[in-house]
Parts: structure tokens; C-alpha cells; sequence
């Protein structure tokens, strides 16, 4: 079966940091300030924790995400790739590891909170972290597609991970990492190299 080209594929679900923002969190220096260890994931080692001391580094977790979040900039590319699909009429979603209310702070940020329903941006509360399927899958529920109709997008290995989970199509963007590339359906160097493959096809 012939593989459809991008540009058809109108439904879209974006990691948040480090594919439509400049990655700047510190992820060694958070490990080492909630005292978790190097090789271990931070949400999934929060999460088995006692009660009392999860929630009090959530919390800290929450309010560093926050401070990062006002300051966020946009990737390469990011706002007119997004301004673009938009414009286009392509359903796009938000799947983040970070907490909701800060993907729309982030959105904010960057000028791009008008291009994605409330209810298509999901966090780490609303669905399972990445590289769980689950939100994904709901995305495929919700906008009652198949799952290769759909496009995750990230910079990651986890967003690629959960794609494959999923059964949607992955693409890679800001990232050349050996894990993230062996599991990317198609690769670009940022999302304006993105958006220029997907111009041809618009015209």
C-alpha cells in the first residue's frame, strides 16, 4: 500500500518543549534537587514515592516547569509551521510530559494559544507520560480517525516511542539522537525544514 504523503495527513499531535520551544530545562540538575537518580525517569520515579514527599516535589516540579514556561521561545520554524497547518484547517494537538496549565502558559508564550483547542492539549494529568500510547489513542478516539492518519511530532525518543505505541506515523524534529532516530518515520532538522518539505504540496 502506497505510504500517503505528509501534507495529506491533517491530524497532528506536538510534543511541547524542545519541538515547538527551545529546550531548556536541566533535567540533571532537576534529578539532582529531588534527589532522584541519574538513569531514572523523573515523573515515573515520583510516582513511587510516599504520598507526603511525592506531592511536596511535584510541587516544586510544578513551580520550576512555571518559571520556564513564562520565559518559553519558540523552536525554528515553530510559529509559522503551526500558523501554517492552522490556517489550513488541520486538527492539531498538544502531548506533553508537562502539566496542562503550563502548555497553555507555554502557547502563550509563543504566540500560539489561538491554534489549539483547550480540550486538544493534553499533560502529564490528563494522560499517561509519554512513551505511553494512552494519549495518543485518545486523540485517535476523540477525532474518530484511524491511527496512521495521524503525525506525532517531537524531538525525542519517547515521543517517537509513543507514536510507534499508537500506530501513527513520527516525526522527528531538533534532534539526531541514535533512539530517536532508529524509531522516526521521517526526520527534519526543525520545523522550518519541516514546513518547507510540506510547502510544495500547498501551492
Amino acid at each position: 500500500m502506497p505510504i500517503t504523503p505528509l501534507a495529506r495527513l491533517d491530524h497532528w499531535v506536538f510534543d511541547m518543549d524542545g519541538t515547538l520551544t527551545v529546550g531548556v530545562h536541566d533535567f540533571p540538575a532537576i534529578r539532582r534537587e529531588l534527589a532522584i537518580p541519574d538513569d531514572a525517569d523523573i515523573l515515573h520515579h515520583l510516582e513511587t514515592l510516599p504520598a507526603a514527599e511525592r506531592e511536596s516535589k511535584h510541587a516544586w516540579l510544578l513551580e520550576h516547569e512555571r518559571e520556564l514556561a513564562m520565559r518559553s521561545t519558540a523552536a525554528v520554524g515553530a510559529v509559522a509551521l503551526i500558523r501554517e497547518l492552522c490556517r489550513r484547517g488541520y486538527r492539531l494537538g498538544i502531548l506533553t510530559r508537562n502539566a496542562k496549565a503550563l502548555a497553555h502558559i507555554t502557547l502563550e508564550a509563543i504566540g500560539l494559544e489561538d491554534c489549539f483547542a483547550p480540550h486538544d492539549v493534553l499533560g502529564r494529568d490528563e494522560a499517561a507520560p509519554k512513551p505511553d500510547p494512552g494519549g495518543l489513542e485518545h486523540f485517535v478516539a476523540r477525532w474518530s480517525i484511524a491511527p496512521e492518519r495521524m503525525v506525532m511530532v517531537g524531538d525525542s525518543h519517547l515521543d517517537m516511542a509513543c507514536g510507534r505505541a499508537a500506530g501513527t506515523r513520527t516525526l522527528l524534529v531538533n534532534h539526531v539522537s541514535p533512539r530517536a532516530l532508529a524509531q522516526a518515520d521521517h526526520v527534519f532538522d526543525d520545523c522550518r525544514a519541516l514546513l518547507e518539505h510540506l510547502q510544495p504540496a500547498f501551492r
